[in-house]
């Protein structure tokens, strides 16, 4: 009766995932609430994920890069790795092997965790939602991942195994290198992949973080040429000016000279300034830009240590009504400097500072920390959305910030610590040295996530404790057995990999494992090659978020849907499998 009631609920989980019909949180509290309901779980095995470790730590890794995200630093240190890559294809490319090279050698967890915000803002300067960037990250983390024993968990709980078994089994321990020969041309079969074919199967998601009505408007906003900006001297097409995604340039002021109809090779002077239309995010990508340009509105608000990026609409009965921009006051009185205008319908021209405000007039402003306060009672406008968020640390602070989650990584792979202490020693640190608030943490953390985890975790116990698992097991390796021992290394594979996509990959390991060593005995087969085979499909995990740790995290900022993984991660799960089997198959048995 339990296999049945598990069976029917399994079979609602993965249409309504894949259907879409309700949302995946919900879809498995259902699930769950039914195997609670006749019994199969106790209520204790539905909570017990919430003291799981792993949601923990990927819970802490989100926030700490979600702190990381608003600082640039990451920005300013990858540009270094990444410069001079402007083209989908050509990042895709260098950031699947640098992450994977990594990966290989350290956790990946905390790796995509340090990457993502990078990932997340080159998309955005380049016009490339993240949705198509951010599965690519994961599943480079997860191929670097499994090219050495080290590389990830799953390969170590695999020698654990492989350890445990020594004397009864006789089976040797598995070396360093012994997963590179599978590895190392995944890394490459799974990069060719990504970039040929990332583009067409990627969804193209509109970034959820960002405000869905700030990309509709157009502002004109002025930037002025410093006197060690590196364009001066260059044409504006030289200067790469006209090829900037969501802006470009309407008007060149030189003095008392204005340029209306700018030619692209105009060349450029020290003080020009130059009138741009655009939308809000490139505007605030020009806050920080390493080109030479300054926003005339700023001024020294861009040494301030918190600011933000905000939209607000004039009132209809604005005190602001009829005034120049410069005439409002509005850096005293708000602590904000206006830094563009938009008006639907209508093409402002001239400087910021002379343009008279009208109702329904949308503001871009850059605000100071006294902005909330200066602006609670107001009639004057009202805020519509938060663009973006700026924190100019000091010096010590960023390296505390950055050097600390290295240690953290550090000292936790040493076996010193565990990781989520480490990570949480680091947030009583960041919280200490008010890098963030308190009161900030609880908007950064991703409910939703934590609960499909927590759900999905239960459902997987559910699956063990029924022996729904084992059930699953016998009957594939039955089927593909009878076909040799090539027929048995696909078998093993698959089956590690569909039970790793919905329980956890070390549970899908640990089941396996056993099964497949003792077939390898029986049939008087080496043990290495059916060792590695559950290792790599247990690790290998492509076809649903809840499979693995980094898909998890990128599920939420990419805005997926689980049939997302599943559409770019079935055919590689596939090249994965035929790799791994022939090269197994004819290194140790042919």
């Amino acid at each position: 009766m339990e296999i049945l009631i598990i069976s029917i609920v399994l079979v609602f989980i993965v249409i309504s995932l894949y259907k879409e019909i309700i949302g995946p949180a919900f879809t498995f509290f259902i699930g769950v609430i039914i195997l609670g309901f006749f019994g199969i779980l106790t209520p204790k095995e539905i909570l017990s994920g919430m003291a799981n470790e792993q949601i923990a730590v990927i819970i802490l890794l989100l926030l700490i890069g979600n702190i990381i995200r608003k600082t640039d630093i990451i920005d300013w240190l990858f540009d270094r790795v990444f410069r001079n890559t402007s083209t989908y294809r050509g990042f895709l490319g260098r950031m699947i092997f640098v992450v994977a090279g990594f990966s290989a050698f350290l956790n990946n967890t905390p790796l995509v965790a340090i990457m993502m915000p990078y990932v997340h803002n080159w998309g955005k300067k380049n016009n490339i939602t993240p949705s198509k960037l951010l599965i690519p990250l994961s599943y480079a983390a997860i191929l670097g991942g499994c090219a050495t024993l080290i590389g990830t968990s799953t390969n170590l709980i695999v020698n654990g195994m492989v350890t445990d078994q020594l004397i009864i089994s006789g089976l040797e321990p598995l070396e360093l290198f012994d997963f590179t020969l599978v590895g190392l041309p995944m890394i490459f079969f799974g990069s060719a992949y990504l970039i040929l074919f990332g583009n067409k199967l990627l969804p193209s998601r509109k970034d959820v973080m960002s405000d869905f009505s700030s990309k509709s408007r157009e502002y004109l906003v002025e930037a002025r040429i410093k006197s060690n900006s590196k364009i001066i001297g260059k044409t504006i097409e030289e200067a790469g000016l006209r090829n900037l995604k969501g802006l470009y340039i309407v008007e060149v002021s030189r003095g008392k000279q204005i340029l209306s109809a700018v030619s692209p090779t105009v060349v450029l002077q020290e003080g020009d300034v130059l009138v741009f239309a655009g939308d809000t995010e490139t505007i605030a990508e020009m806050i920080n830009s390493d080109i030479g340009l300054a926003l005339t509105q700023v001024g020294m608000f861009s040494r301030r240590s918190h600011t933000a990026v905000l939209e607000v609409v004039v009132s209809h009965n604005s005190s602001l009504i009829a005034k120049t921009v410069r005439q409002t006051g509005f850096r005293g009185k708000y602590d904000a400097a206006i830094l563009a205008v938009h008006r639907n319908g209508e093409r402002i021209s001239g400087k910021i500072g002379k343009v008279r405000l009208k109702a329904g007039d949308v503001l871009l402003l850059l605000a100071g920390d006294d902005f909330n306060i200066r602006s609670n009672d107001t009639n004057d406008f009202y805020l519509i959305s938060r663009i973006r968020e700026f924190k100019n640390l000091e010096l010590y602070k960023s390296i505390i910030l950055i050097g600390g989650l290295f240690a953290a990584i550090t000292i936790s792979a040493l076996g010193v610590i565990s990781l989520f202490m480490a990570l949480m020693i680091l947030m009583v640190v960041i919280l200490a040295l008010k890098i963030t608030s308190p009161k900030d943490i609880p908007k950064s953390i991703d409910y939703n996530l934590a609960i499909i985890i927590v759900l999905s975790l239960a459902l997987g116990t559910a699956m063990i404790k029924t022996g729904m698992a084992d059930i699953i097991a016998n009957f594939i390796i039955s089927v593909f057995k009878p076909f040799g021992s090539i027929g048995l290394l696909f078998g093993i594979f698959l089956i590690t990999n569909l039970l790793a996509s919905y329980i956890t990959n070390k549970a899908a390991a640990a089941i396996i494992f056993p099964i497949s060593v003792t077939a390898a005995i029986n049939l008087g087969l080496p043990t290495t090659p059916f060792i590695l085979i559950v290792a790599f499909g247990a690790a290998a995990n492509f076809i649903t978020p809840i499979g693995y740790q980094t898909n998890l995290m990128v599920y939420g900022p990419g805005g997926y849907s689980f049939k997302d993984y599943m559409k770019i991660g079935f055919p590689l799960t596939i090249i994965y499998m035929f790799t791994a089997v022939f090269i197994l198959y004819y290194y140790y048995i042919f």
